[in-house]
């Protein structure tokens, strides 16, 4: 059905909405607010802030182009509601959407705890569900596997490699699935800002909740209470009671002068008792306690360097904001598997920094150019030492950096540049893909004892092939073809052999339940 809104607004009023686009001085130029809102304002919000379709703001298109864009105004999307307009309007008048689509607001949006609460669903309440597993699968060897290509998500037996529940998700889910501690419940991140629940144990969802207008990702805490959610939009941090996902805070993101931030990726540090969060807009590191008694300080106050005191400024309140400046910004990071030290990548593109979150501020510089994407970084030892193996999203290589030195080991040179990089502790080889340039079919295979490739896969000549994850015990390696008639690959992950091939629509991403609630050094947390 066609989304239409009753009552245009006036040009004042499409002003105020960030709707109005300037007539082109060539012809008649389409009323491109009232063509919004009578085509687009009922699903997509009169703001563009999105409703039951996505919203409609630059932050959340940015993985469609605008010609692109243009397509699916005229031809719809399959799996969806969104509508073909190719025979409603003019070509003049979807090119003036596109346009719209793409302008920025005029003001950072709003979204209050009062917003989050309405728009808040309780499918399933805790109380309703079963006890024990409907299933016979090894509840800690499932993987959650999203299907970005019709935005479906599958529940997949680890053992036996079959599927055990397959559902709609929300559109463009974003950041990985996150666990409770037990591993019963799965919680996923969509760009638009939801958030949403199900339970592993009757494969039913539990509830939603939409935390913001453009999320960046979620963590949940240690002892499974709360789960905290990073937005672009508005510049928020968000924190919700992880039973049935009821919005409990908003820390706005500032630097207290003016500069508000979107938030760049935010995990949780379960010996720390805390989430960690970096920012993109401010040069800092923010830690929030989520301790049943924490020792907040007064706002302002640097703690002296006494023994087993941390340096930082701090707010009263639940979620302490600990504020740990920086030299440069930090975009994604991990921790060392202690949860001291974070790694993150430094905005310059030229270095990696190391921030030592017992102190309080960097401690070093890492020699790492051409974009490394540390989120995706992963631990393990070599030569007696621990050291940390990262692709890079702009070179050709991985490197491998001693986490005693902070010196790099060396720079294993690839086929080109990488995405994902993942491995097993039960497993003598890391396996990292060629995410992009003419090679992205390939996925090279790393001996952790030697550093060097011992065998390139290409599972699907001249597809993307991404993204392992190892089952629970690490026998088996599982990979995605990366494309609307994709699949996931299983491998031997000792004899390197294929041994089963599940067909999927572009599984972007699977998660084991046992690698991530264990903190396992071969994926990411």
């Amino acid at each position: 059905m066609r989304c239409r809104w009753s009552r245009p607004p006036t040009i004042v009023a499409a002003l105020a909405l960030g709707l109005w686009v300037a007539p082109v001085e060539a012809g008649p130029a389409p009323d491109t607010a009232a063509l919004y809102a009578e085509h687009c304002a009922e699903c997509h919000d009169p703001g563009r802030l999105g409703g039951s379709g996505p919203a409609l703001l630059p932050e959340n298109l940015k993985r469609l182009r605008k010609k692109s864009a243009t397509s699916v105004i005229a031809d719809g999307r399959p799996a969806t509601q969104m509508p073909a307009f190719a025979e409603t309007l003019t070509a003049a008048e979807i090119g003036a959407l596109a346009e719209l689509i793409y302008t920025p607001l005029p003001a950072i949006p709003r979204w209050s705890l009062e917003q989050m609460q309405a728009s808040r669903v309780v499918h399933n309440p805790i109380e309703s569900l079963p006890e024990k597993p409907v299933h016979d699968a090894d509840p800690l060897n499932l993987f959650t596997v999203v299907e970005a290509g019709d935005h479906h998500v599958t529940i997949l037996d680890g053992d036996t490699f079959e599927p055990l529940w397959r559902f709609p998700s929300r559109f463009a889910l974003h950041g990985g699935a996150k666990y409770s501690p037990d591993g019963r419940f799965v919680y996923l991140g969509s760009r638009d800002g939801w958030i949403s629940k199900y339970d592993l144990y009757g494969l039913k969802p539990v509830a939603e909740v939409r935390a913001g207008i453009n999320t960046r990702n979620i963590a949940v805490s240690a002892d499974g209470k709360w789960v905290m959610v990073g937005n672009f939009l508005p510049h928020t941090l968000v924190v919700l009671d992880a039973a049935e996902l009821r919005p409990v805070k908003v820390i706005p993101v500032d630097d207290g002068k003016g500069t508000s931030s979107r938030v760049s990726a935010v995990y949780t540090a379960p010996p720390r008792n805390s989430f960690v969060a970096a920012l993109k807009d401010i040069p800092e590191i923010w830690e929030m306690s989520y301790a049943e008694n924490p020792k907040p300080v007064p706002k302002g106050f640097i703690h002296s360097h006494e023994p087993g005191m941390m340096e930082g400024a701090f707010d009263y309140g639940p979620f302490p904001v600990r504020r740990i400046k920086l030299e440069d910004y930090l975009d994604d990071f991990f921790f060392d598997q202690a949860y001291r030290n974070v790694i993150g990548a430094a905005r310059n593109g030229s270095n990696g920094q190391v921030v030592n979150l017992n102190v309080g501020r960097k401690i070093a510089d890492i020699d790492l150019t051409g974009m490394p994407h540390l989120g995706s970084g992963i631990t393990f030892a070599y030569q007696g030492s621990p050291v940390l193996a990262t692709p890079h999203l702009k070179d050709a290589a991985v490197s491998v950096i001693d986490m005693n030195t902070w010196r790099t080991v060396k720079r294993i040179e690839t086929l080109g540049p990488g995405f994902f990089m993942r491995s097993h502790e039960n497993t003598p080889y890391a396996w990292v893909d060629v995410f992009f340039g003419k090679d992205k079919d390939a996925i090279h295979v790393i001996d952790k004892r030697t550093l060097e490739i011992v065998k390139t896969l290409r599972p699907a000549p001249g597809q993307t092939a991404a993204h392992i994850e190892f089952t629970r015990d690490g026998r088996h390696a599982l990979l995605s073809i990366w494309e609307m008639d994709g699949a996931l690959v299983v491998y031997d992950a000792a004899t390197l052999e294929e041994i089963k091939r599940i067909p999927m629509r572009k599984p972007s991403g699977k998660y084991n339940v046992y690698n991530k609630i264990t903190l396992s050094a071969g994926t990411s947390h």
